[in-house]
């Protein structure tokens, strides 16, 4: 590195992360002193068994856990492009999740609404985090993000609802409306 260039900070920063649920008067420590960074433009992946705490990690940076139940210890730090989203409002993680960093989850089922077509849960998304977009550009927004996750026939398939897909295609769906925000971040649960 020459004396003009300047190292850019990380996207993502998690120091000593420690994450503990509470169960009556106890408190059960999900994820403890986990720490790792994310640059711009990278990849990595988060690995070990089932319930070690890589869910828990990723929706407590996300702050997706009722503080009623979940507590992010106070000397844990969530950097995102260098502010402590563990400190951060309520209102504003709303403004950065689905727009800043999302997320998409291990079960599709869970995550559609049976009752609503595909094209119409993907719309929403994307009408929520392009507040100024027409119908018409909703749609073919929805047509894009269809396309982009490999979703054969897209102008049919937005009339279609979740069981008339297959778990492949629930599983692209979902990621279409992880993608609506155009997130800097999104974990792949």
């Amino acid at each position: 590195m020459t004396g003009g260039e300047q190292m850019d900070e990380h996207l993502l920063e998690v120091k000593n992360l420690k994450v503990s649920f509470k169960i009556g008067k106890k408190k059960l420590t999900a994820v403890d002193n986990v720490t790792f960074s994310l640059d711009r433009g990278k990849v990595i992946g988060i690995v070990g068994e089932s319930g070690c705490g890589k869910s828990v990690t990723a929706t407590s940076i996300m702050r997706l856990v009722s503080p009623s139940v979940c507590e992010i210890d106070e000397n844990s730090q969530i950097l995102f492009e260098g502010e402590d989203l563990s400190k951060a409002s309520e209102a504003r993680m709303r403004k950065v999740r689905g727009n800043e960093i999302s997320m998409i989850f291990q079960e599709p089922m869970t995550s559609l609404n049976p009752t609503i077509t595909v094209g119409k849960q993907i719309g929403e998304a994307v009408r929520i985090h392009n507040k100024k977009m027409s119908r018409g550009q909703i749609r073919k927004r929805v047509i894009e993000l269809m396309q982009l996750v490999e979703t054969d026939r897209p102008e049919e398939r937005i009339r279609q609802y979740p069981h008339e897909f297959s778990g492949g295609m629930r599983q692209r769906a979902v990621m279409a409306i992880a993608l609506a925000g155009d997130p800097k971040i999104l974990f792949a649960d």
